[in-house]
């Protein structure tokens, strides 16, 4: 399986490129701060049209700088964990780009200051500031919650080697985690990949062998934690927050109301899941699931789903929604984008990254399966994403997480809906279990980790928990969200997830994304029977470059949509409901 390409940046990490690169990456900053501190930015100071376009355009430049080289380290970081060479340069790294987290905290509380008087005469003064009005904006509402300059410089310098150094170790531990399986020792990476196994011994064999596994270092994974949220939750108080749950509101650029409105919402849908559970039990002949159950295939495909099949089928639907995402997801094959295969050291699951320009870099772990052929479009998505912000500067590319899965998840919708379109019988169960797996996933599961780290941050504001206080609230939450459809829960899910190392609430942002995109896909459904198509692609491609620069609410808006009214987050979960009655239908056929 490919590999993706990083000669194109620099030839290596010891490329003397590299390291003239990072020599003026670390003269480029030390710039910024001095123009900073030449223009009094930080609060109560004036704001001039001058000043906002030299601070606004060089910080741009820094950004674009360190995107291109964070990537590039990153790349090896995340598939050999034991590159020393790598992590050497992602500690250089992190030591030069140390000082913009203070600057960006002084640049919010300069431009926060502004009234609405003022903001308005410096929006007719300067370029900048109108090609930023959304960050300018966004800035009154951060600097509400902002400590004293002193405090919040602090903090930045702090992180990475507290919260930053716990999520850090989490990833180096977990990444090199192995366990015993029959005799054998296997990286806990392809351990986790066993349970999708049709064999339920294999399953339920390599689901202990990871518990196993995940035990052997439950105490380092707990220090993570504790170190992890009591950061956060110190920084949320001192910060004036009503609770832990508000900054994840604020950097995800929802409010409250559309947080509950689409969280009531799933725990409606919750009974139609479990029905979906109990069906797919019946289907293996038991009357609950296990959790090494959840992701055992049901039904059979014809099709050969490796790498090179999925790629295939990518680019033909993809090519059947538009010639212009078909081109891409070639380009993106041809010039290499991907790191395809799972390999030791390297990093579990998936995710896609800015490279340079338009491009990106994709990472999974392929299996042969629909389910793998899924998450490559989903990646491929947020590539296309990428593309429509690229001709954008770095602060006006800032996408809130909800937004920042909506062409993931429309492209996913893509593959799944043209896989479904001419199953039938075996193939058909396989279509759909493919589809509900991952809903479940998104809805179900990731509802069971907003519960849970909520509860985290509840206890440990109380001290330090210990592994069995964590595996409790772990059971507790899958019971909460499972109910009786599952009989054997996993309790080192909070072991297994990379998610709570680092931003806090890094889940329901997820099941915001999912549902905003299927909510977009049957509106394209709908133009495209009535021969709209190319309006609806065009109104589609504005709202992903425009996700840096207007809230959910306000894009939301621009189709129809209202972020507050239950009957929205009705109508997707809806889609879903209809897969789940078609599944127990052809499982009871």
């Amino acid at each position: 399986m490919p590999r993706w390409r990083t000669d194109d940046l620099y030839a290596s990490l010891t490329d003397p490129q590299l390291e003239r690169d990072l020599n003026a990456l670390g003269q480029d900053v030390q710039a910024l701060e001095a123009l900073f501190d030449t223009h009094a930015v930080r609060a109560g100071s004036p704001v001039t049209p001058g000043a906002v376009d030299a601070v606004l355009g060089d910080l741009n430049a820094v950004l674009t700088r360190l995107g291109r080289l964070r990537a590039y380290v990153y790349a090896f970081v995340t598939t050999d964990s034991r590159d020393e060479a790598a992590q050497a340069r992602m500690a250089a790294l992190t030591t030069l780009s140390l000082p913009l987290g203070p600057l960006s905290a002084r640049l919010t509380a300069w431009l926060g200051g502004l009234d609405d008087a003022a903001l308005t005469a410096l929006l007719e003064q300067s370029a900048e500031a109108r090609a930023h009005e959304h960050r300018l904006r966004r800035a009154a509402q951060l600097a509400r919650y902002q400590m004293t300059p002193p405090e919040e410089d602090l903090a930045a310098r702090l992180h990475p080697a507290s919260g930053g150094g716990w999520g850090k170790l989490h990833g180096n531990v977990s990444s090199t985690l192995a366990g015993e399986y029959r005799g054998q020792r296997l990286p806990v990476t392809a351990l986790r990949a066993l349970a999708s196994d049709p064999d339920a011994g294999v399953r339920e064999d390599a689901y202990h062998a990871e518990i196993a596994a995940w035990k052997t270092q439950e105490t380092v994974f707990t220090a993570c934690m504790n170190g992890v949220k009591g950061e956060e939750g110190t920084l949320a108080t001192r910060r004036g927050f009503t609770d832990v749950v508000a900054p994840s509101l604020l950097s995800n650029g929802i409010d409250r109301e559309t947080l509950d409105a689409m969280q009531a919402a799933v725990v409606r849908s919750l009974p139609d899941f479990r029905r979906y559970f109990r069906a797919k039990a019946r289907h293996l002949g038991k009357t609950q699931l296990d959790w090494w159950d959840l992701f055992a295939p049901v039904g059979s495909s014809d099709t050969h789903w490796d790498y090179a099949a999925g790629e295939a089928f990518v680019e033909r639907q993809f090519r059947a929604y538009s010639p212009a995402l078909g081109d891409f997801a070639a380009r993106a094959f041809r010039e290499r984008w991907i790191d395809a295969g799972p390999r030791d050291g390297k990093r579990s699951g998936a995710f896609c990254m800015k490279w340079s320009g338009a491009d990106s870099r994709i990472l999974m772990n392929h299996d042969p399966s629909l389910d793998s052929v899924s998450t490559l479009a989903h990646e491929l998505g947020h590539a296309y994403h990428n593309v429509q912000l690229a001709p954008l500067d770095p602060l006006q590319q800032e996408t809130p997480m909800t937004l920042a899965e909506t062409a993931s998840i429309f492209c996913e919708t893509i593959i799944q809906n043209a896989a479904l379109a001419t199953a039938q019988g075996a193939e058909r169960l396989y279509v759909l279990e493919t589809q509900l797996m991952g809903h479940a996933q998104v809805v179900v599961d990731i509802h069971s980790r907003f519960l849970f780290e909520k509860a985290v941050f509840e206890r440990r504001a109380g001290g330090d928990l210990n592994p069995s206080d964590l595996n409790t609230l772990m059971v507790q939450a899958q019971r909460d969200t499972y109910g009786d459809a599952l009989d054997t829960p996993h309790p080192y899910m909070w072991a297994v997830k990379p998610h709570y190392y680092g931003r806090s609430f890094y889940n329901y942002p997820y099941t915001f994304g999912l549902l905003f995109g299927l909510g977009l896909y049957a509106q394209y459904e709908q133009a495209r029977a009535q021969g709209h198509e190319t309006d609806f692609q065009a109104r589609y491609d504005a709202l992903l470059a425009a996700t840096g620069q207007a809230t959910p609410l306000a894009l939301a808006a621009r189709f129809g949509i209202d972020l507050h009214a239950p009957d929205f987050w009705e109508g997707s979960l809806n889609v879903i409901r209809r897969q789940i009655d078609a599944y127990e239908a052809t499982t009871q056929g």
